[in-house]
């Protein structure tokens, strides 16, 4: 029997009529002899008013106590759409990430998966039962609750969905795919029909909300087809894919982070006190990227490190920042109300440019760029936070609009 998965994202299942109908799509699609694994996020703003709660104890709340408390959202959700589909005479089933079998390593809030045991998943699935499970979660090799951060639904059901070895997975949320720039920044960015796996991937990396960048890399593995679909307005969708090299050459997209902090390190000594602050975070379960390091042979004098962090993704990031300043010393250098600009596509460093020109273009407009990084795919270039909207704009318009 064909085998699906779909992820239905907090929008579609906000409240207790969209999940009404969400049980109706889904019994339509068992009764045509499909078997169906559904996950679930959180409903509606249920994370968010989590989050405030716990704030409200403290401003930096335990990374494994936040699990715990995190963790419950999808489990309202997966229960109250497995009432729903009682009701309409669908016979369902609830299972929570650790009974689905999602097994995570043993960090908390930002969690990787490692192993999916689906044996739970297909037991119920051959006695005919719709099998809905909460997305987000897993249990580490300690079986401690882990939580899989941002995006983390999509990467419990494209891991589910290799797992089953399914036809496809589905991605259902409150937009019928994935666009060229977020629309509520660029009101005719474009409707993207197909991406590859890669531009997906470097899309989440730089901030992009519509995948998780792990369940991307879960369905290249696996040469899972991902469609984006919106969950109550059929029609056009986004199919995620392996696509022929060239197929598709120059910017695609461009994609925002709006809370972006660096850390900037000099001095003789500057390595090793790069060494303690990455140390220090890792123990804290902070991860960084863009990683630079320069260091001058002689005396080290003029020796530096810089890094950066998604700020806006941390729970209790100020504390933390003065708590690595007590272990590396006072003279590390924070800056503070950056943003980023990404461009993605294939063949964007094929020679620089793209590159110059976006230098130029942000420059005309008396847009300051702090610090550039490029990848196979994709081109960031740190701006002014208060400039980031324009900054995007700017670069749609030169370069996804023109081509």
């Amino acid at each position: 029997m064909t085998c699906i998965v779909q992820k239905y994202g907090g929008s579609s299942v906000a409240d207790v009529d969209k999940l009404r109908k969400i049980a109706r799509l889904i019994g339509e699609v068992k009764r045509q002899m499909i078997d169906v694994a559904v996950v679930v996020s959180a409903m509606g703003k249920t994370t968010d008013n989590l989050l405030s709660m716990a704030r409200d104890f403290s401003p930096k709340p335990p990374r494994r106590e936040m699990d715990m408390l995190l963790s419950t959202g999808e489990r309202i959700t997966m229960s109250l759409l497995c009432m729903a589909m009682h009701e309409i005479g669908i016979d369902a089933v609830s299972l929570t990430g650790s009974q689905a079998g999602i097994i995570t390593n043993d960090r908390h809030n930002d969690a990787q998966v490692i192993e999916v045991r689906p044996f739970r998943v297909q037991d119920e699935m051959a006695k005919g039962k719709v099998v809905i499970i909460g997305g987000f979660q897993g249990v580490s090799y300690k079986r401690d609750i882990t939580t899989l951060g941002r995006g983390g639904s999509d990467t419990t059901a494209v891991a589910l969905a290799a797992a089953l070895d399914a036809e496809r997975c589905e991605i259902y949320s409150d937009v019928d795919g994935v666009y060229s720039a977020d629309p509520a920044v660029v009101a005719d960015a474009r409707h993207l029909s197909e991406v590859s796996y890669p531009e997906m991937q470097e899309m989440s990396t730089a901030g992009a909300k519509v995948l998780n960048a792990q369940a991307v890399q879960f369905a290249k593995e696996k040469n899972i087809a991902i469609y984006a679909r919106s969950s109550f307005q059929p029609g056009r969708e986004t199919i995620i894919r392996r696509l022929s090299p060239g197929t598709i050459i120059g910017v695609q997209a461009v994609v925002r982070e709006e809370r972006i902090e660096r850390i900037r390190l000099s001095g003789s000594d500057a390595l090793e006190r790069f060494q303690q602050a990455v140390s220090y975070l890792e123990s804290e379960q902070v991860p960084v990227k863009e990683v630079h390091v320069t260091q001058i042979a002689d005396n080290g004098d003029h020796s530096k490190a810089s890094f950066v962090v998604s700020a806006g993704h941390i729970y209790g990031w100020e504390q933390t920042k003065d708590e690595m300043k007590e272990k590396v010393g006072p003279d590390i250098t924070f800056d503070s109300d950056l943003a980023t600009v990404s461009l993605i596509g294939e063949g964007l460093n094929r020679n620089n440019q793209t590159l110059l020109e976006t230098i130029n273009l942000l420059k005309e407009h008396d847009i300051i760029v702090s610090g550039i990084t490029t990848t196979s795919f994709r081109i960031s270039l740190l701006v002014p936070q208060n400039r980031i909207d324009q900054s995007v704009q700017l670069c749609h318009a030169r370069w996804v609009m023109n081509s």
